[in-house]
């Protein structure tokens, strides 16, 4: 299955299993876990950084949201979600915080070969520029066109189509959202 780094940061908003929101950047640590699932190391989570984090998150949620439109966006933050112009300034400014700059070795006994160095020495500038180019990669390429949020109850992801009928984002949200129909035309009041 293919990850997506900018639907893996959009897809720390979740359902809890209770009904209610889960947010996997809640915390500083849970941050740095949620890093690390990512296979991101090298880089210490404090509140600012986490901060700048969910801020990012913000953004590529409301640009998501644009990307699925006119169908409706995630019910999660659906009704806080940055405008898609402030979103679109933040994520641009956000990538542009670690300049890329390559550069030319040619060693004397071997051919000359590009080696890629950034210009800001911040591993948190660089994580920040990282996942904001991730969501610049997803939102324009192929992938923004399948990209679809899960309207089964209680679920709030956004998720990328795998084929054409497909609904929800995982099978158990297909399952409750059967579920809740069955429900519905069981014990609907005539």
């Amino acid at each position: 299955m293919e990850r997506w780094p900018a639907l893996e940061l959009a897809s720390t908003i979740r359902h809890d299993g209770d009904g209610g929101v889960a947010d996997d950047l809640a915390t500083p640590q849970s941050t740095t876990d949620w890093l690390r699932r990512q296979d991101v190391t090298g880089v210490t989570v404090d509140e600012r950084l986490r901060s700048e984090i969910v801020e990012l998150r913000r953004a590529v949620r409301a640009l998501f949201a644009q990307a699925v439109s006119p169908a409706p966006p995630s019910r999660a933050d659906a009704h806080r979600l940055m405008p898609a112009d402030q979103a679109l300034d933040h994520l641009n400014a956000a990538a542009a915080r670690d300049a890329i700059v390559p550069q030319l070795e040619w060693p004397p006994d071997g051919p000359p070969r590009t080696r890629v160095r950034s210009a800001e020495p911040s591993a948190e500038a660089r994580l920040i520029a990282m996942l904001a180019r991730a969501a610049i990669d997803f939102l324009s390429g192929p992938q923004r066109e399948r990209l679809r949020a899960c309207h089964a109850p209680r679920c709030v992801r956004y998720f990328v189509q795998s084929h054409g009928r497909q609904e929800w984002c995982k099978p158990s949200c297909g399952n409750r959202a059967r579920a809740a129909r069955h429900y519905q035309r069981h014990h609907a009041k005539p």
